[in-house]
């Protein structure tokens, strides 16, 4: 095994929400142009928790399924939000909130700080790791003709980080979103 992954078993699952097919599109051909591309090792997403462990993988992937039979969370593309060192749009969901404080609430005690908290800022990265000039500058160009907008969220992603690039372990469409329900 290479230098820096770890074993399946040790692996922590990150839990995404997906965005719509168009969506996706846009905010990853964003990701693509702006991201450093050694660094761009994961498609557009909105990230739900950080850092599950995989003693959880189970009961995830079902409440997952269980999820995936409601009709999918309103939400918009709120505002340009400047990272310091990057540059991502707020997202505005109450609905995909919910739903994460559900599962938060499910998996109290497993939960590392930074997928504790009560209300987390959802949002979707467009550059991550660049000098903060760049940032600025990014940041200043995105808002300049920026409205917000409705936002598809199309269902939710279960992923495995081992050092590398994500391992999708499960997706799970939202009922409606034109898709296969559970893949």
């Amino acid at each position: 095994m290479p230098a820096g992954r770890v074993t399946m078993d040790q692996a922590p699952i990150i839990l995404t929400a997906m965005l719509g097919d168009a969506d996706f599109r846009w905010a990853d051909g964003l990701r693509r142009a702006h991201f450093p591309a050694a660094r761009n090792q994961v498609p557009a997403h909105i990230t739900l928790f950080h850092h599950l462990p995989p003693s959880v993988e189970a009961e995830l992937l079902g409440e997952m399924r269980r999820l995936g039979a409601a009709k999918a969370p309103f939400a918009t593309l709120a505002g340009v939000r400047n990272l310091g060192r990057g540059v991502a749009y707020d997202v505005d969901s109450p609905g995909l909130l919910a739903l994460r404080a559900a599962m938060a609430d499910r998996f109290h005690g497993l939960l590392t700080p930074q997928d504790s908290v009560t209300r987390p800022r959802l949002h979707i990265t467009v550059q991550n790791k660049v000098e903060p000039a760049a940032a600025r500058t990014l940041s200043a160009a995105l808002s300049k003709d920026f409205r917000p907008r409705p936002l598809a969220i199309a269902g939710l992603a279960a992923w495995r980080y081992r050092g590398g690039p994500w391992e999708v372990i499960r997706t799970a469409r939202f009922r409606g979103s034109g898709e296969a329900d559970f893949l």
